[in-house]
């Protein structure tokens, strides 16, 4: 049987305090009825993505996009039909939405979206609304205060709020010891830390997730932590991607995108291989390699989450 394919435009609209975000929930009398969804609607065949959100967003909610971005494209598979969501991230619009249409409109605490029921494609949509654009993989360093100091710096100058402590050069012991005291950085700070390590560190500390290396994400044949925690991984290509999805990842690392000082022998993907894997991975995706904040628009208009960076943010 050949699939009907729908593409659906939808909206992650967020309020001006960045805090909430808007939901609506479908009808009764429709797919899915009563379950709460991201605004929108399906394409004209003559639509770009945003001139589709554009139209719906005024039909449904009686507001105009002024400043919109890319947030993610999610592929899925139902019984009858393949539907593509693609998501735009709306930051400033013009009206005060409410449904026209006589639906139910909520602005709702981002921590509290996994609250309400959302059909299954919207699953990867939650996963994006929820995490930042800009992600800190922390670079080895001897000096434990000095480590503190950079981190500090990051979190308080730079505002980020996602962090993978990563220290492959000390041991069980000196890893647990400054992941304590980065985890209390990243408690003041409003920021989510990530253990670059065996899942079975949360056991001693507890961080809000784990992010698996390439080789121990394929060694892996299910999820191996709770879905309360963050679980990301290092992927390099389709097979490591798929395997991620599997897993049920939250999101991954992409990379290399371009040649970096500590690889140079790897081949880098560029920006088109990049965005065809991007399109199909069904999860957010952090561009990695070579990465500066001067890329971070490239890298939402081809689909990535945002970018991942160690020098970058590492000053």
């Amino acid at each position: 049987m050949v699939k009907r394919r729908v593409h659906v435009a939808a909206a992650a609209m967020i309020s001006a305090d960045q805090k909430k975000v808007l939901i609506a929930r479908r009808p009764s009398n429709v797919d899915q009825g009563g379950l709460w969804e991201f605004p929108g609607g399906k394409l004209a065949p003559y639509e770009t993505g945003l001139e589709g959100l554009k139209r719906e967003l005024h039909e449904e909610l009686g507001v105009e996009i002024i400043r919109a971005q890319p947030l993610i494209r999610v592929h899925h598979e139902y019984p009858d039909k393949h539907i593509l969501l693609d998501v735009w991230q709306v930051h400033e619009f013009a009206g005060e939405p409410f449904g026209r249409e006589g639906q139910a409109v909520r602005w709702v605490p981002m921590e509290e979206l996994v609250n309400y029921p959302f059909p299954a494609a919207n699953l990867p949509i939650l996963r994006a609304v929820m995490l930042p654009t800009e992600y800190l993989i922390t670079m080895e360093e001897a000096d434990e205060a000095r480590f503190d100091a950079f981190l500090e710096r990051a979190l308080q100058e730079d505002n980020i709020r996602l962090v993978q402590l990563r220290a492959k050069e000390l041991d069980e012991a000196g890893y647990v010891a400054r992941a304590e005291r980065a985890l209390k950085l990243c408690r003041q700070y409003g920021a989510s830390l990530l253990l670059n390590g065996e899942p079975k560190l949360l056991e001693q500390v507890d961080a809000d997730g784990i992010h698996l290396t390439s080789e121990r994400l394929m060694e892996l044949d299910r999820r191996p932590i709770a879905e309360s925690k963050w679980l990301s991984a290092s992927t390099h290509n389709q097979a490591q991607l798929s395997q991620a999805a599997v897993l049920g990842c939250d999101f991954v690392t992409l990379s290399p995108l371009r040649t970096t000082p500590s690889h140079p022998e790897v081949a880098p993907m560029g920006w088109h291989d990049f965005q065809q894997l991007v399109e199909r991975a069904g999860m957010p995706v952090f561009a990695l390699g070579g990465m500066t904040r001067f890329d971070a628009n490239h890298a939402r208009a081809v689909g990535a989450q945002g970018i991942a960076s160690i020098r970058d943010f590492w000053k």
